[in-house]
């Protein structure tokens, strides 16, 4: 199977290219990497990942949810934070854009990759489950 491609999205330019080894470690292919909320949406077209790792606090006017909630609307690929804001009201906005996950940082290996995993699967099974009813409509139309 393909390698996954893994946008990610980090206005400190060091912790980015950790986690992008980190990700090329595990197997997946990073296209790119953003730091701002604006760079992000226009690399997630660019290089048609398959999911965007979105640190919340980006460089420029828009933010990481506000990036989120254009990507997931434009192009309907997962998005899963990976940041180091906790407090309750971040995680309300983070919320209301329905990531995939929220992984705090620091971060371990296999929290990272678990999440991914999962958060790919889904995207999967729900692509899948369209095709279907849009077959199934076919047939019965």
């Amino acid at each position: 199977m393909e390698k996954a491609k893994i946008l990610v999205v980090e206005d400190q330019n060091i912790v980015a290219l950790n986690i992008r080894n980190k990700l090329m470690n595990l197997g997946y292919t990073v296209p790119s990497t953003a730091a701002s909320g604006e760079e992000a949406i226009r690399k997630t077209e660019l290089t048609g990942s398959d999911l965007v790792l979105m640190d919340i606090m980006l460089k420029g006017d828009m933010d990481g949810i506000e990036a989120a909630r254009e990507i997931k609307s434009r192009f309907g690929i997962p998005v899963l934070y990976l940041t180091a804001y906790t407090d309750s009201e971040t995680l309300e906005r983070a919320k209301m854009t329905e990531p995939s996950g929220y992984i705090s940082k620091p971060f371990k290996e296999e929290d990272l990759h678990s999440n991914i995993e999962m958060a790919l699967h889904k995207n999967r099974a729900r692509k899948e489950g369209e095709e279907g009813k849009e077959n199934a409509q076919e047939k019965t139309g």
